[in-house]
C-alpha cells in the first residue's frame, strides 16, 4: 500500500470513473486504477496512473478506494475477493438507499470503513468546486478523507446513516428524469408537426429555468399543508395537462408518459380537490404508496 498521504485508487473506469481518476491526477495524487474490461485506462496510465491487474490489487494499493460502478451488485462482484480490512471504500455508484445500507454492512463485516455518495453532475463537472456530491456514513471517516473527496467536487455531507446520500441523490434523479423525458416528449410532438429540437430549445431553457421558482413556491406550501387555491387551482392545471395529452395524441406520438400524468390529475379531481392547489397531488401519490 502506498504510504503517500495523497494516494487513491479508482475502481471502475466508465466516463465518470475516468473523470474522477483524471481529477486526482490533476490534483497531484498517486492514482491506481482498475477496470473490468481492458483499454479504458490507457490515457490515465499515460498520464502517470498505475494500472492494477485486479480490483483487489487496486484496493491494496491505497488506503482509500473510490468506486464508480453501475450498482452495488457490481461492487460485490469486483471486490468480493479483495482484502478490505483497514481500508476505506467510497462508493459513488448509483443504487437505492436500501442497497447502500446493505453495502455498508457488507464492507463493515470485512473490516472496511464505508462512505456512500451520489454525484450530481455529469463527468464534465467532476473536479469543479461548484459541483455537488452527496456523502453519507461515519462523520469521522468523512472528515478524515474530506480533502480527497473535495477534489471531485463540493461534498455535501448528509448524515451518518449510509442510505441518506443515495436517498438525496435519487430524489434529485426523480426530478431530473421526469423533466428530461418531458423534453424528449416535447421533441417528439415538435417533430410530428414539422419542427426540430433546435426550434424549441430556447423555450425549453426558459421552462427549465422557471422550474426553480415553482419548486421554491411549492415546497413551503406542501410542508405547511396549506392547499389554498387562490394562486393556482388543481382544476386549471388538470385542464392544461389534458390539453397537452390531446395535442400529443393528435400528433400521433406515444402518450404513455403524458397519460400517466393526466391520470394523476384526474385522481386529484375525483377526490374533490379541484378548487384547491395542485400541491394536493403529493398526498395522492403518498396514499398510493
Amino acid at each position: 500500500m502506498s504510504t503517500g498521504k495523497n494516494s487513491v485508487s479508482v475502481v471502475g473506469l466508465g466516463p465518470m470513473g475516468q473523470a474522477m481518476a483524471a481529477a486526482y491526477l490533476d490534483a497531484g495524487y498517486e492514482v491506481t486504477v482498475w477496470n473490468r474490461s481492458a483499454g479504458k485506462d490507457a490515457g490515465l496510465v499515460e498520464r502517470g496512473a498505475r494500472r492494477a491487474a485486479t480490483a483487489a490489487e487496486a484496493v491494496a494499493a491505497s488506503g482509500v478506494t473510490v468506486v464508480s460502478l453501475i450498482d452495488v451488485d457490481a461492487l460485490y462482484a469486483a471486490l468480493g475477493e479483495a482484502e478490505l480490512d483497514g481500508r476505506t471504500l467510497v462508493n459513488l455508484s448509483s443504487d437505492t438507499p436500501e442497497k447502500a445500507r446493505a453495502a455498508a454492512g457488507w464492507a463493515g463485516a470485512r473490516g472496511a470503513s464505508y462512505l456512500s455518495g451520489g454525484v450530481n453532475v455529469n463527468p464534465g463537472g467532476v473536479g469543479k468546486p461548484e459541483s455537488s456530491i452527496f456523502i453519507s456514513g461515519p462523520r469521522e471517516v468523512y472528515e478524515q478523507h474530506r480533502a480527497a473527496l473535495d477534489v471531485l467536487g463540493g461534498t455535501d455531507f448528509r448524515g451518518e446513516e449510509p442510505g441518506l446520500a443515495l436517498l438525496y441523490y435519487q430524489l434529485n434523479m426523480t426530478m431530473f428524469w421526469t423533466a428530461f423525458t418531458g423534453f424528449y416528449q416535447a421533441v417528439a410532438i415538435a417533430r410530428a408537426n414539422g419542427l426540430t429540437a433546435a426550434d424549441i430549445l430556447p423555450y425549453a431553457g426558459y421552462t427549465g429555468d422557471s422550474l426553480r421558482g415553482f419548486y421554491e413556491w411549492a415546497g413551503p406550501v406542501i410542508d405547511a399543508e396549506d392547499y389554498d387555491g387562490s394562486a393556482e387551482r388543481l382544476a386549471m392545471c388538470a385542464a392544461s395537462v389534458e390539453h397537452v395529452l390531446h395535442t400529443a395524441a393528435a400528433s400521433g406520438v406515444d402518450t404513455g408518459i403524458l397519460g400517466a400524468h393526466a391520470d394523476l390529475f384526474r385522481r386529484g379531481m375525483d377526490a374533490g380537490f379541484g378548487a384547491e392547489s395542485s400541491t394536493r397531488l403529493v398526498g395522492i401519490l403518498s396514499d398510493a404508496a
